[in-house]
């Protein structure tokens, strides 16, 4: 009797039971049994309903054997889920995955590295299958946190650390790919999930060099594919919570100086993200800025450089309709750092720590140069409206000692305006022509070199550059067009304070070569692009002048400055010109381009203006106009600086702080 109830126990276990039974053979080293898998798989199949059940006892025997460290046994039941759910696709699945996620768990949960990475296998297998309907109560936010933790992996042993960050990198893969397009799972986005899936790919990244990121199992280059993946299905709401996190970890990490890294990652989101979502990026980046105002100048200057590389990239796509937002965000800061650095001169020489002093001083101009690059190459690929609209909110917003003209010299390259009236208003023109009149060549051959931008709407200045003889002009193959109506009324407005600032330009004593070639580009390009007959006698008027004043020299300037002058009071009257240059060829070559602004150029003692041959006379240049056309009558006008009533308005604001409360930051 005994051994007949033995005997018949066996026959009333459950067949899906001994289906699993017989996958696993006597020794485990054998492998699964191929074609006992074949027969569970086909009961599977054929009994769907028995699939939650099967994988129940699958989860039952897998945990006895973790516990009891029959490893062989353990891959051997992974093996047999994993063909299971290649196998079966039917509503019946949803428990079996239960099953299935929980086995995969308890191998995570293991401190065995095989088991860990055998259990991530499993998870990515199970990631790629498509499920016909979707999950509404399964959750991934254990294998979020696992899978994270292996990615910071510090096992002893070089390259078992490798292959658990490499499972982990691949397990978190798995989660993207298995929730981000679940409209189900958005939770995914949530910012508690964000703070480790992202910081744990960026951990990965920071610690190869881009050089070193070759093949499938390197960490590094997995991570960065990972990290593109997540970025490249992030939807407009799921933005900021995926940028934030970049944020942080380089805040903890201390990755803005040096910002390499930093650089690499934004590279990264700016060409994985959709092109419509790059403003979001944007802002950001210059939110933390705004963070870190009072953090160090190699720190700000690393996230304005990082700010740089996003505008780089999105500059031809979207950024945005809050431009101006932009420029007041980096203007506020651009005056920051100058207030910065204003007063750690002041400290210096107070008698402060010179040293460290002057090392935050030049860390300031760090900051400025990168600010400064950022907002020329956003601005130089706005519209010619938009760009007008933000040299003069420049103007307004940083009213600092030679900022706005750096800032502005980016800005207005390769600006084309049709109206000159529209790209040199007055609220921009004025303020812009009082730093003109600075006690700084540097800064005075930056306001020459804005206005050339803005006014050489033909580019003409390469062929202009440098002051010489050019005997033949034909040759040089100007461009130009004929004026228009808007910028003769422009010229008529305008004219004068151009002249004047022109004029008094020329007699700065610390002027140098670039200064002259400045203004005499400048004299050449207003006679290209604004002169009709009126303002061409105007500009000859201003050219006597400039060389009477040199022979005068009712103000001692030194001879170096009168001889330059007069390199600058050219006019254009071939036969009177050639003659003139003849005469000083021979007997005064000190008086031409090619001599006076060599070193060592020997100087006279004196300009003898009695000697009419090597001066430009009045009577025969008005001669030489009679015939053409122009009002000659205009030139025998001696020209005397006229100084308008804005102008003199704006002059006042040069003894003044700086810090009046107008539209333009300017006593109005």
């Amino acid at each position: 009797m005994p051994a007949g109830v033995c005997g018949c126990c066996g026959p009333l276990r459950p067949r899906y039971k001994r289906l699993v039974d017989n996958i696993f053979p006597e020794d485990p080293k054998d492998g699964l049994s191929k074609s006992d898998m074949e027969k569970l798989t086909f009961y599977a199949v054929s009994a769907p309903e028995k699939l939650d059940r099967i994988g129940a006892y699958l989860a039952e025997k897998l945990s006895r054997d973790v516990v009891r460290h029959r490893y062989g046994n353990v891959v051997i039941a992974m093996e047999a889920l994993d063909q299971l759910l290649m196998a079966c696709h039917s509503q019946s699945i949803k428990p079996f995955v239960e099953s299935f996620l929980h086995m995969v768990a308890k191998l995570l949960e293991s401190r065995e590295p095989d088991l860990q990475v055998l259990g991530t296998n499993s998870f990515v297998k199970f990631a790629n299958i498509e499920e016909d309907t979707p999950s509404y109560h399964r959750r991934y936010d254990f294998f979020v946190s696992q899978f994270s933790a292996m990615c910071h992996s510090t096992h002893e042993e070089p390259e078992t650390r490798t292959r658990i960050r490499v499972a982990g990198i691949k397990g978190l893969q798995g989660v993207v790919r298995k929730t981000v397009n679940d409209e189900l799972q958005a939770i995914i986005w949530e910012p508690q999930h964000m703070d480790k899936l992202i910081p744990s790919m960026l951990f990965n990244m920071q610690d190869t060099l881009p050089s070193e990121r070759d093949g499938e199992e390197n960490p590094a280059a997995l991570a960065e594919s990972c990290f593109r993946e997540l970025l490249g299905r992030a939807a407009y709401g799921n933005m900021n919570n995926a940028v934030r996190p970049v944020l942080v970890h380089l805040d903890h990490h201390h990755l803005w100086d040096p910002n390499e890294f930093a650089v690499s990652c934004f590279r990264i989101i700016m060409y994985s993200i959709q092109a419509q979502h790059s403003h979001h990026v944007i802002q950001q980046v210059l939110n933390h800025l705004d963070t870190h105002k009072r953090n160090t100048p190699r720190v700000r200057a690393g996230i304005v450089q990082v700010l740089l590389e996003t505008v780089a990239i999105a500059a031809k796509g979207s950024v945005g309709p809050t431009v101006l937002e932009v420029f007041n965000t980096l203007l506020k800061h651009l005056r920051m750092s100058v207030d910065f650095e204003l007063g750690e001169s002041s400290r210096r020489n107070s008698g402060s720590s010179v040293s460290s002093g002057r090392g935050r001083e030049s860390d300031e101009r760090i900051v400025q140069n990168a600010i400064i690059q950022t907002i020329g190459f956003f601005g130089g690929n706005l519209p010619d409206y938009q760009r007008a609209e933000v040299m003069m909110f420049i103007m307004g917003k940083v009213p600092v000692y030679g900022t706005p003209c750096h800032t502005l010299d980016t800005v207005t390259s390769g600006f084309k305006s049709k109206s000159m009236a529209a790209a040199l208003p007055a609220p921009f023109l004025d303020p812009l022509f009082s730093i003109s009149l600075m006690e700084d060549s540097e800064l005075r051959q930056l306001v020459l070199e804005i206005l050339h931008n803005i006014i050489d709407r033909h580019d003409n200045r390469a062929k202009l550059r440098g002051i010489r003889i050019i005997p033949n002009v034909a040759a040089l193959k100007i461009k130009r067009e004929k004026i228009s109506k808007q910028d003769v009324a422009f010229m008529k407005k305008h004219g004068q304070q151009l002249y004047r600032h022109i004029y008094l330009g020329c007699k700065e004593e610390d002027n140098v070569h670039k200064n002259f070639e400045l203004l005499f580009t400048t004299l050449a390009i207003l006679t290209i692009e604004l002169a009709n007959e009126e303002v061409v006698i105007d500009l000859i008027r201003l050219a006597i002048a400039l060389q009477d004043m040199a022979l005068a020299n009712e103000e001692n300037m030194p001879m170096s400055i009168r001889c330059g002058i007069n390199m600058i009071a050219n006019p254009p009257f071939c036969q009177h010109v050639s003659k003139v240059i003849e005469l000083r060829t021979l007997d005064a070559p000190y008086l031409l381009p090619e001599h006076t602004f060599r070193d060592k150029c020997p100087l006279p003692e004196s300009l003898d203006k009695d000697d009419k041959q090597l001066f430009f006379q009045t009577a025969e240049m008005a001669e030489c106009l009679a015939g053409p056309g122009y009002n000659s009558e205009r030139l025998s006008i001696p020209y005397v600086p006229q100084v308008t009533g804005e102008t003199q308005q704006k002059l006042s604001c040069l003894h003044c702080s700086w810090t009046c409360s107008g539209e333009y930051s300017f006593c109005m």
